[in-house]
């Protein structure tokens, strides 16, 4: 027989207790809470937003990326990241890998927000503030548009925030030293 001391009493008795609660949390409801954002004093990537929302109505085309042949979601974000010299994944599951996660509540604009909707991070759009965020949803919708993460839809399908970085960029220079390209 196991002979629990004091410490190890405490120990296991809050570890129970919280996997109560929890539990008892999960029965109360199953809407997510509505997410809000708190602002940061760098704005995030107003670059990013603009290009995005200048493409509001282009076409969704599965697997497309550019404007001439319209957009699916991680082609959107693929462009408008790339347009910046940003080179990132062009799938959603590579994104949601690749990229720094950012608690919800610290997101940017500029932001990529990812969601289930038909599996984990099978979506991916780009937060504009004010709870808003531009995406190619599918061919249903049949194009680039603005949502809002207050929609039902959207804030139960939510699953996270990742931020594109610099460090993703594309620099043909990276091997070579600074020095070597100069022009003469």
């Amino acid at each position: 027989m196991y002979r629990l001391n004091c410490r190890g009493f405490l120990l296991l008795s809050q570890l129970l207790a919280a996997l109560v609660l929890s539990q008892l949390t999960g029965c109360a409801s199953n809407e997510k809470a509505a997410l809000t954002a708190v602002p940061t004093p760098d704005g995030g990537n107003q670059i990013a937003v603009t290009e995005a929302l200048q493409l509001q109505g282009r076409p969704y085309v599965y697997g497309g990326e550019s404007p001439s042949q319209g957009f699916d979601c991680s082609g959107l974000v693929y462009y408008v990241y790339n347009r910046q010299g940003m080179r990132l994944p062009r799938d959603t599951q590579s994104l949601a890998r690749q990229l720094p996660a950012i608690q919800p509540e610290q997101r940017q604009p500029g932001d990529l927000l990812f969601f289930n909707t038909d599996r984990p991070f099978s979506h991916v759009g780009i937060y504009v503030g004010d709870e808003r965020f531009v995406h190619a949803p599918s061919a249903r919708t049949g194009r680039v548009m603005v949502s809002d993460l207050r929609q039902p839809y959207w804030r139960e399908r939510f699953m996270g925030v990742r931020r594109p970085q610099a460090r993703y960029s594309l620099s043909l220079n990276s091997s070579i030293d600074s020095s070597s390209c100069r022009l003469n």
